[in-house]
């Protein structure tokens, strides 16, 4: 066991009678478990490459469970002894505990929405007559009924053309791997066999008859971990068994893909195939269902472009595309020569990134301008009808209701203002509040700031800096610097209840755009990817430089967060730049990056990140950033906790535990390094509501305790006054 003593310098206190200042120490100890090391080599180009850790990949074996376990223990023992860990969980449900509406949408008689009454684990889905009150609905369907402790989550909702028959998925521990129902609406039953064994796939109807779907071959080892390699589109037709299903595309190796996406129509009229070898870039075909044993016919034959037809009229196609037009473009082709050299622009590229939408008879064009939201809305002849005036500056989400609609919803947010929907008609343009949150959260006391800074090349970065109002800048300021910077995914501002909560200490939360994203488009990804992806940890710390430089914060109260790929970004940034931070968060991250491809679906992040074996010039690049491979031995690392899910099938715990095990080992200060694994938990979607304010409990906890603080800075503010 390696004994670590963590000795904390905690928050000076004055008090009204005008005593002297006190310093109180409290020391926790932490026990590491013991990590066995044993040698294994792989050799790259000539180079060997040490993986003492490499038998925690092996998730079913009984030495991995027993390693989790104890991790746990240790993890759990030290934040049991953290004095306000409790008083941040209360809060949380506190705040967490108000009514959620999503907008209602329309499936044959009835209209139907998602409410969350506060802290259920999992949204209820409820419904009423079309055309009738809201008020009148009743439960439909109740996820919170699939397991006593929400751990069984719905996954995805499919109804048919009329919207008699209802396809849903579930996901079991957080994993990717989905069974679908198949309900009869009228009734509420279900009808038919449970479909199981589907991974990363919708459900698309064909008229009432059936729908397709997509999935892997039944994987040979762990599911949890086993790779995932050649996607099938299948379909269904309600009333037989799965093992009827017809292979409609990727059975054959020239039709080997790593994702593939069937979908028809709203007419009915066509099949749409979208095969991916890679998170980015797909190939597109069409088959005409009118005709029987059409042939599949090639919109496009490589995967230079993410395009997918957005709707049709008759035979003319609108397709959305970033091919030659880097922030997207909408264009018009009609199905008999559907190639690229036959497209017409319809709505041309701007120099701002395009995302639409059609309901109404209408298209809605989003446009990210500096990652905020501007909408704008055209006829199916191009013609421009106007802007939409949004309730402020955020981001909007929806305008996607059927043609048939004369009423669209969508809904607004940013930072410091909860999510609230609107309703617009769709013919007027007037928007009207539809649902506003009655939460415990005054928006007028926090301000949400825009800035730009420079990274190190000198490329300009947005970021936005949300906090109370009033704060001084004297350095002193808890901070969450959060980012991503990958998968040309963009962060767009949104409110969240556990950020609120931050910023009610005090906290201040920080979000820079990075290269990588998806904020100025394809040009903007591209340059985080593969041999330039130093460029996304180059604009973090440069983020962090920034509100130090500002004096927003500083790196004794400075803790750095992400996600999946912004799990990478934390891990890469603490082994570069252990000294800017007095805390690092990585969550579910991508940390191993010469064997990140050998499990599930990682060989399609391959356009992001490259692969140790495409070339010697990729190794060395990986190599020299991959966090588990960067540890050295002898450094003092900040205070880290790493937060996974055992059952995560997309970036497996692996990644985390053998991270853990590195920093572990070569942790020289006096900081801990612990692993908090939550079980029955996957990469974040369905997560229940009570394991997700347990988890941002712990990590606030964390992070304020090992910024020195004994108990919770608006506490200390209040006792500092006279």
């Amino acid at each position: 066991m390696k004994n670590l003593v963590i000795s904390l310098i905690l928050i000076l206190f004055l008090f009204s009678c005008k005593q002297d200042e006190k310093t109180k120490t409290q020391s926790i100890t932490v026990n590491y478990p013991e990590t066995k090391k044993v040698d294994t080599v792989t050799n790259y180009f000539g180079t060997d490459v040490r993986d003492p850790y490499r038998w925690l990949e092996y998730d079913r074996s009984a030495e991995t469970e027993a390693w989790v376990k104890n991790q746990n223990e240790t993890t759990f023992g030290y934040l049991d002894n953290i004095p306000f860990r409790e008083e941040l969980k209360q809060r949380l449900e506190k705040l967490w505990n108000y009514e959620k509406v999503g907008a209602p949408f329309n499936e044959g008689d009835y209209s139907y929405f998602y409410k969350n009454d506060g802290l259920q684990n999992q949204y209820v889905i409820y419904r009423y007559t079309k055309g009738g009150d809201s008020k009148t609905a009743e439960v439909f369907l109740d996820p919170n009924t699939f397991s006593e402790d929400g751990t069984i989550s719905l996954g995805g909702m499919s109804f048919s053309k009329d919207g008699k028959t209802l396809a849903y998925s579930i996901s079991e521990g957080g994993s990717d791997w989905r069974k679908v129902l198949v309900m009869n609406t009228v009734t509420k039953t279900i009808v038919e066999d449970t479909l199981v064994d589907i991974k990363f796939s919708g459900m698309s109807w064909y008229k009432n008859e059936g729908f397709y779907y997509s999935s892997y071959d039944k994987l040979k080892g762990s599911e949890l971990s086993a790779k995932t390699d050649q996607h099938k589109v299948y379909y269904h037709k309600t009333g037989t068994k799965q093992t009827e299903d017809i292979l409609i595309f990727g059975g054959i190796e020239k039709e080997k893909h790593r994702y593939i996406y069937g979908t028809v129509t709203e007419d009915d009229n066509y099949l749409i195939i979208a095969p991916r070898v890679s998170t980015s870039g797909n190939k597109l075909y069409i088959k005409d269902l009118s005709i029987p044993n059409s042939p599949l016919v090639t919109i496009l034959d490589h995967t230079n472009s993410d395009t997918f037809i957005i709707d049709n009229v008759g035979s003319k196609l609108y397709l959305v595309t970033n091919l030659n037009a880097p922030n997207k473009k909408i264009v018009t082709v009609d199905v008999s020569n559907p190639t690229p050299e036959n497209w017409m622009d319809f709505i041309p590229e701007t120099e701002h990134v395009l995302s639409p939408s059609i309901g109404g008879g209408y298209f809605f064009t989003e446009y990210m301008v500096d990652a905020v939201s501007k909408v704008k809305q055209y006829d199916y002849n191009g013609s421009f009808i106007r802007d939409i005036k949004l309730p402020g500056v955020g981001n909007a989400n929806g305008f996607g209701g059927k043609k048939e609609d004369k009423i669209d919803y969508y809904s607004f947010t940013n930072y410091n203002t909860p999510s609230s929907i609107y309703k617009y008609d769709i013919e007027t343009g007037k928007s009207e509040l539809y649902w506003k949150p009655s939460i415990e959260f005054n928006s007028d006391d926090y301000v949400s700031k825009q800035v730009f800074y420079n990274s190190k090349d000198g490329t300009k970065i947005p970021m936005i800096i949300t906090h109370k109002k009033g704060i001084e800048l004297n350095g002193k300021n808890p901070t969450i610097l959060y980012g991503y910077g990958g998968f040309n995914i963009s962060l767009n501002p949104s409110f969240s209840i556990t950020n609120a909560v931050w910023m009610e200490q005090g906290g201040i939360y920080a979000v820079p755009n990075l290269r990588g994203g998806g904020e100025y488009g394809k040009v903007w990804h591209d340059a985080g990817t593969k041999l330039k992806k130093q460029n996304v940890f180059d604009d973090f710390i440069a983020a962090a430089y920034y509100l130090i430089d500002n004096k927003y914060t500083s790196s004794e109260y400075l803790a750095i967060r992400g996600g999946s790929n912004g799990g990478l970004l934390v891990g890469a940034t603490l082994v570069q730049r252990p000294d800017l931070m007095k805390v690092a968060l990585p969550a579910v991250g991508v940390l191993d990056m010469l064997r990140y491809h050998t499990f599930t679906a990682g060989a399609g992040w391959a356009y992001d990140y490259g692969t140790a074996e495409e070339s010697k010039e990729m190794f060395n690049y990986l190599l020299g950033y991959s966090p588990v491979h960067n540890v050295k031995d002898g450094m003092q690392y900040p205070a880290t906790l790493i937060t996974t899910g055992d059952h995560d099938d997309r970036v497996v715990p692996a990644h985390s535990f053998k991270f853990a095990a590195e920093l572990q080992s070569k942790q020289a200060g006096n900081s801990p390094v612990l692993i908090r694994i939550e079980t029955d938990a996957g990469h974040g979607a369905g997560t229940p509501v009570s394991k997700i304010i347990e988890l941002y409990a712990d990590i606030f906890a964390f992070a304020f305790y090992n910024m020195g603080f004994e108990v919770l800075p608006s506490k200390t503010k209040e006792m500092l006054k006279d």
